[in-house]
Parts: C-alpha cells; structure tokens; sequence
C-alpha cells in the first residue's frame, strides 16, 4: 500500500505563515501528481494546488501569490508554504498522489493522506 502522512498544521493568526508537509511512503514505483486539497466544515474538497513529477505547478485562485507548493522527489515528499493566511484559510488539509506500486499492478492510483487541521484566528 501507499501512505501519506501531513505536518505541520495549527493555529495561526491572520496575516501568519504555516508550512505543511507530506511524505509518502510504502510500495512506490513512481509518483506522478502531488498535492493539497482542503474542506472547512460544510464545504467540499477542493484544490489548493498541485505539482506534476516535471515540477508543473496548478494553484487554486484563492490561494495564487500566497501559497507556494514544491516537492522533493528523492524524499517523496511534498510541501506547502502559506504566507498571508487569511480567516477563511481555515480547513482540514489533505495531501494527495497520484502514484504507481511497485510490483504487477501498473496503474496510477490517487492516495489521500489522513488530513491535518490549518486555522487562522482573525
């Protein structure tokens, strides 16, 4: 299996800065797609940003020149800078891959890490 466990969540206030990171681990073949998604209470998931194994670079537009996504093939690990977090930041953060297993089964398969809570105090 493969398993992507965050950090780097809390509490902030307006204005504050977190990093979040990502590793993934276990049966990994290749990793294509990395990224963030996020859900505050009553909404749904939805993109933050993503990064493509060439280090392409897709930004939600709430977040563009605030957030930084990069990551660290060698590591396996993905990272998220926030700058200029704002009240409405807040949600549970989610890592994401798009990876293949080693071993017969060949497929790019999405894993989901289990969250990690970001909340920003106004």
């Amino acid at each position: 299996q493969v398993q992507l466990v965050e950090s780097g969540g809390g509490l902030v206030q307006a204005g504050g800065s977190l990093r979040l990171s990502c590793v993934a681990s276990g049966n990994i073949f290749r990793i294509n797609r990395m990224g963030w998604y996020r859900q505050a209470p009553g909404k749904q998931r939805e993109l933050v940003a993503i990064i493509t194994n060439g280090d392409s670079t897709n930004y939600a537009d709430s977040v563009k020149g605030r957030f930084t996504i990069s990551r660290d093939n060698a590591k396996n690990t993905v990272y998220l800078e926030m700058q200029s977090l704002r009240p409405e930041d807040t949600a549970v953060y989610y890592c994401y891959c798009n990876a293949q297993k080693t071993g017969w089964d060949d497929r790019y398969l999405d894993y989901w890490g289990q969250g990690t809570q970001v909340t920003v105090s106004s």
